[in-house]
């Protein structure tokens, strides 16, 4: 991906899944109406890996690298990042709305830099941690913000209940994203194996961990009746397309030509893209959202000035 000789291969990869990402969650939104985030994960996972062996049939990619212990490591970052991060993402997705569901996927880079911290012993400094407590204070401030028309009583439960649920969802997904992320960095920066390759055996990796997990729940195979529909089918294997084979392979690439700490805090601009969207499509974007959004990237950018 990005054949073009440029010193920024990496960090225009990362801006490109950014910009990637959201877009298609404003259509993972409207599909998470007919199916469980289980089945739309899987769905177009599998959708995506057609994509991507009918791109290596066109276009041969080197296999060089592939040992024992890249695949173990790419296929790990694809159970944690696809397989479960994916699915939690879903399930924020449609609790909390496009906007914050994103934001909430700020957390990965604090999140992978405190990981880092704990298991390999990399210090972080004062301008890290302050990264950390601006990215976390932006996303509470924006998750926490209450409509401010009229509520019934009943009704402002079911919010509640709905935000407790996508903050855990968003949570569980923001982690899984930062292991997935190093686990990537790792197999990536130590091979010639090639991004494609790698959103492969991810992809691969995730799928096998989604349908163990299909396996006990049965009934959830009903909801694919809803790929019959051609108008249905078509909007999914579009986001698959865009969301999942372009938007990973481009993850890939970033993590691959650029230091993880840029990759993934490029990657984390989704929320200053979907205002404008957001925006477009009619939805209400407050003060009070901008300045958490900025909030939050202007910690993530703290968090990794160190290493940049």
């Amino acid at each position: 991906m990005l054949s073009v000789v440029t010193p920024f291969k990496g960090e225009l990869a990362a801006l490109g899944a950014a910009l990637i990402w959201a877009i298609a969650s404003f259509f993972y939104l409207k599909l998470g109406k007919r199916m469980s985030p289980l089945v739309l994960n899987g769905v177009k996972s599998a959708i995506a890996i057609g994509m991507i062996l009918i791109t290596l049939v066109l276009i041969p990619q080197s296999q060089e690298g592939l040992n024992f212990r890249t695949l173990g490591l790419l296929g790990l970052s694809g159970a944690f990042g696809i397989g479960i991060g994916d699915t939690a993402f879903f399930g924020t997705l449609n609790n909390l709305g496009p906007r914050r569901a994103l934001l909430m996927e700020s957390l990965a880079p604090p999140m992978a830099a405190l990981l880092a911290w704990a298991t390999l012993g990399e210090t972080l400094g004062a301008t890290a941690w302050l990264g950390i407590l601006l990215t976390v204070g932006g996303v509470a401030w924006v998750v926490v913000e209450q409509e401010p028309s009229a509520i019934a009583p009943s009704d402002l439960q079911l919010q509640r209940d709905r935000l407790v649920r996508g903050v855990a969802y968003g949570l569980v997904a923001a982690l899984c994203q930062a292991g997935g992320a190093v686990l990537s960095r790792a197999a990536l920066a130590e091979t010639e194996v090639s991004p494609l390759w790698s959103t492969l055996i991810r992809l691969v990796a995730g799928l096998l961990v989604l349908l163990l997990w299909l396996v006990r729940q049965p009934d959830s195979v009903q909801e694919l009746r809803w790929v019959r529909s051609p108008r249905f089918l078509g909007v999914v294997v579009g986001t698959a397309f865009a969301g999942t084979f372009l938007g990973i392979w481009l993850q890939q690439t970033a993590l691959k030509f650029t230091a993880t700490g840029i990759a993934q805090s490029l990657t984390a601009t989704s929320p200053l893209f979907v205002l404008p969207i957001a925006w477009m499509v009619g939805e209400r974007v407050s003060l009070r959202s901008v300045v958490g959004v900025l909030l939050a990237l202007a910690g993530i950018w703290l968090l990794f000035a160190q290493s940049s």
